[in-house]
């Protein structure tokens, strides 16, 4: 392993991309050891503002960027380029944490892990989920060992939206939200599951839903790709785990566990941080209520938590990766686990267009499994993808219709884009 040098008093932190990474930038201060000091975005106008505000340096190009005193980057860039941009940073000797999606097609995953490997920095997955108050206290109350061996868990992530919203977020025919398919955000439904219970998914079944023909919101867009997704899995636990995503009526962040001795779920309505625990106590000394509602507090940091986005996950994102760095061990949302959820959704689509069939998901962190895969670019990246790989929806190559696309420049237009 690459010798390394002595850690800096500290951490010089550069953020990539100043939308998502708005909060990162704000949040990577002198509480957690770290300095924000440079930032990168190739919009310009909203760069330079932000970079004015924050008082950090600004770059349009990456790789002038990476040239920057920097000890660590932040990547919050598009969903579909983190791999690439993680293997750069890496390579420059920064520690990297990556927001989803870790990689795009199989063969970057395994190139991303075996340069994390080579270059021994600290690699974290930037999945806010799992640091939500009512995973904590799950995964608090599973390591307790009071609902017993973990046997079926369900994990959603269900965001609809009106037209409006999606166009203002997604500008442009090739905007990745536009095309990405309903199974590759599936990190936000799965995380939390393998968090809470540390166990990790073996087999894979996907299910897609295309848009209904009475939906009035696609009909406003240029999406070609599908509306939702449910994927199955088998963990390594033998555990059955039923995730659901994205773009179904009923807005809602839902995890359920259910063990031998006990069930475990956040509420689906009110304050949905309460977490409902359930233990009949059958043929053991009665220690609790069988059915208790509560709202719990953080692990720690309450109060700072509190304030922060996503429901907290973004503090303890930041924390976790500053205390991976000063310690020099990777976190527990390390690239292997990184890379695992995210080829969960490249694989459930792969299943998908297979009428379903259940397919192994690999494990990377063996060398012998990675080298089956380090040339697997199957994509649907309308930049990337070969004649013969996969459409972004299930019913094929969908072309976005005259009146959704003029109805999308419109919006495209209010909020200053003026591309295709």
């Amino acid at each position: 392993m690459p010798n390394k040098p002595p850690m800096k008093k500290s951490i010089r932190v550069g953020v990539v991309g100043v939308g998502r990474g708005q909060g990162f930038a704000r949040g990577a201060g002198p509480h957690l050891g770290m300095e924000l000091v440079a930032l990168c975005d190739t919009r310009e106008e909203r760069l330079e503002q932000l970079g004015k505000e924050l008082k950090v340096a600004t770059y349009t190009d990456y790789d002038k960027f990476l040239e920057h005193d920097l000890d660590a980057v932040i990547l919050a860039n598009y969903f579909h380029q983190h791999a690439p941009f993680a293997i750069k940073a890496l390579q420059a000797s920064k520690h990297v944490m990556s927001e989803t999606s870790a990689c795009l097609t199989l063969a970057e995953g395994v190139a991303l892990i075996r340069e994390v490997e080579k270059s021994g920095k600290i690699y974290m997955f930037a999945e806010n989920c799992p640091y939500m108050r009512f995973n904590q206290e799950m995964r608090r109350v599973y390591e307790s060992g009071r609902i017993g061996q973990f046997m079926y868990g369900e994990g959603e992530y269900v965001h609809p939206a009106d037209a409006d919203f999606w166009n203002r977020i997604s500008p442009g025919v090739d905007h990745w939200r536009n095309w990405i398919p309903a199974t590759y955000y599936c990190t936000h439904s799965l995380a939390p599951i393998m968090f809470i219970t540390d166990t990790r998914p073996v087999k894979v079944n996907g299910f897609v839903m295309p848009y209904a023909k009475d939906d009035p919101v696609p009909e406003r867009s240029v999406r070609r790709n599908d509306a939702a997704s449910m994927i199955a899995l088998r963990m390594d636990s033998g555990a059955i785990v039923k995730l659901l995503q994205v773009h179904l009526r009923g807005e809602g962040l839902w995890v359920r566990i259910h063990g031998s001795r006990g069930q475990m779920e956040n509420l689906r309505c009110g304050d949905r941080n309460m977490v409902r625990l359930r233990r009949e106590q059958y043929h053991e000394k009665r220690t609790e209520p069988v059915d208790q509602i509560y709202l719990p507090d953080f692990p720690e940091h309450h109060a700072e938590a509190l304030k922060a986005g996503h429901g907290g996950g973004d503090f303890f994102m930041n924390l976790h990766f500053a205390e991976a760095i000063r310690k020099d061990e990777q976190p527990f949302l390390d690239v292997y686990r990184g890379v695992t959820m995210s080829i969960v959704g490249i694989l459930a689509y792969r299943s998908a267009l297979r009428d379903s069939n259940t397919l192994e998901v690999p494990d990377l962190r063996q060398e012998s499994e990675r080298e089956k895969y380090a040339a697997d670019d199957w994509s649907p990246d309308p930049a990337k993808r070969h004649p013969d790989q996969p459409w972004p929806s299930i019913l094929g190559d969908i072309k976005p219709a005259e009146k959704g696309l003029a109805y999308a420049r419109k919006i495209w237009r209010s909020i200053g884009y003026t591309g295709d």
